[in-house]
């Protein structure tokens, strides 16, 4: 394999490329990883702009070392745009960190060459000045305990569809790229969307116990889907909307239609790779485009 270094100019940035033929997935390398980055950008940027981005990073590979790095690591290029947060609480011991904001392509095609496979963010983005805004989004993650799959999330999807619907809310649907699913609504900035979000979880957990379970305990996820509404908390984040995932293949946190998850008869027909991915947006646009654009009101 080649440790060859390629300098690349993106958008007007200098940039130093190396090992891109080395795998980062069984059949699938790092150059790949690169190059689905740079052509899913125009629709993926967007759900990244101003939100501060947690980055987990696969230097030798899914197999291989990972880690999660929230800080800006020694070395990033100047031009890279970072915002300082407090992190109160930090398992560093620190009280603010140094976040990079994915906010255009170079920076994008950056962290792809530092084996970044995953970008998560948070349902708040900073302003201008760097403040912390409120969350201007509201998600829950509908995680299935085994044996229960991404069937079961599919039947939770649908009740969590109507609940919300029942509140005036439209939702709009993704896979995590992994076994679950997440629901986003757009909202006008609020505190309030964790405490809604909690108690529509609970509402779910006691109107249909066999299947949805609210708790955060791991025993009692067995066999039912967990609807997690803590990625709420301004601490939390989420995988981000096209983001790839550390699984066996090259596999998408993928926006989907209502009509796909209804229709889909086996898990593996809400798995999307990367290649399938670019079709997709080359057919549909971006799914999940409302979520730049309304703003619904909680009751």
């Amino acid at each position: 394999m080649s440790s060859k270094r390629v300098a690349v100019k993106v958008e007007g940035r200098e940039l130093s490329l190396s090992s891109l033929d080395k795998d980062l997935y069984p059949e699938f390398t790092k150059g790949e990883v690169v190059d689905y980055y740079t052509r899913i950008a125009p629709v993926m940027l967007p759900h990244l702009k101003d939100r501060p981005a947690t980055r987990i990073r696969f230097p030798d590979g899914i197999h291989g070392t990972s880690f999660v790095e929230k800080n800006a690591p020694s070395g990033t290029p100047g031009w890279v745009r970072t915002v300082t947060l407090a992190t109160p609480g930090s398992s560093r011991g620190r009280d603010t960190l140094d976040f990079v904001m994915v906010d255009d392509l170079p920076t994008l095609v950056w962290c792809a060459q530092m084996a970044a496979l995953e970008l998560h963010v948070p349902q708040w983005t900073v302003g201008p000045r760097g403040g912390r805004r409120k969350p201007d989004l509201m998600v829950f993650d509908l995680d299935p305990g085994a044996p229960a799959s991404i069937m079961e999330a599919c039947e939770v999807a649908l009740l969590l569809r109507d609940l919300l619907a029942a509140d005036g809310l439209t939702a709009h649907p993704k896979t995590s790229g992994k076994k679950g699913l997440h629901l986003y609504v757009p909202i006008a900035e609020t505190d309030r969307a964790e405490e809604y979000a909690k108690q529509a979880a609970y509402k779910l957990a006691t109107d249909h116990k066999d299947l949805v379970v609210a708790k955060m305990e791991r025993q009692v996820r067995r066999d039912r889907v967990f609807v997690d509404w803590s990625q709420n908390n301004p601490a939390k984040t989420t995988v981000a909307p096209y983001s790839l995932r550390a699984a066996e293949r090259p596999s998408v946190s993928t926006p989907i239609t209502w009509e796909e998850l209804e229709d889909a008869r086996r898990p593996s027909d809400l798995v999307f790779t990367a290649p399938d991915v670019l079709d997709r947006v080359a057919e549909h646009g971006d799914l999940l485009e409302p979520l730049l654009k309304e703003r619904q009101t909680l009751p």
